[in-house]
């Protein structure tokens, strides 16, 4: 496949996903997260760090700090999303490797209960749809250039000399 032909497919796909339902319930999750997280930060979230041991608020602040970060990234990836829904990107900008989402570090992936019920709560649910938005984003942009690179060689070259021979078999005699 050219480069061309790869590039207006991944462009198609953008497009495709943008204007989907899935990216509407997607899209929706993800900022009711955001700003679920963030009433819970300032409200009962800080409240609840107050009442832990020294050692514990450190954790927490670690935590919630890795927490928001991930949610942006979340955010920043579906905010380009909706922007080419809406026209306000172009579907090609929206491919580039800048807007891609980072695969999620295994760092910690148990959390010590001694955390807040809310504050794991969050980090559970940021954790599975900063997963499912990674999958979404390997499945549009990463999967579709593995299949591109593999084209079998010998069937495109037997197309060459198919396409050179204007269809005659070429049987050897």
């Amino acid at each position: 496949m050219s480069d061309s032909t790869s590039s207006n497919a991944r462009v198609s796909i953008v497009r495709d996903f943008a204007s989907s339902d899935l990216f509407d319930r997607t899209f929706k999750e993800g900022m009711a997260l955001v700003e679920e997280t963030a009433a819970y930060l300032d409200g009962d979230g800080r409240r609840d760090s107050r009442l832990l041991p020294r050692e514990d608020a450190l954790l927490y602040a670690g935590e919630s700090m890795r927490l928001t970060t991930r949610l942006m990234q979340i955010a920043s990836w579906l905010l380009v999303q909706r922007a080419v829904r809406e026209g306000d990107m172009p579907a090609q900008d929206a491919c580039d490797e800048k807007y891609r989402i980072a695969a999620l570090n295994a760092e910690g992936a148990e959390k010590p209960q001694t955390l807040p019920g809310g504050l794991l709560n969050l980090l559970d649910r940021s954790n599975r749809l900063y997963e499912r938005i990674s999958h979404m984003d390997k499945r549009m942009f990463i999967d579709g250039e593995a299949e591109e690179i593999a084209v079998n060689p010998v069937m495109n070259q037997m197309a060459m000399l198919q396409s050179a021979f204007a269809g005659e078999v070429f049987t050897g005699q």
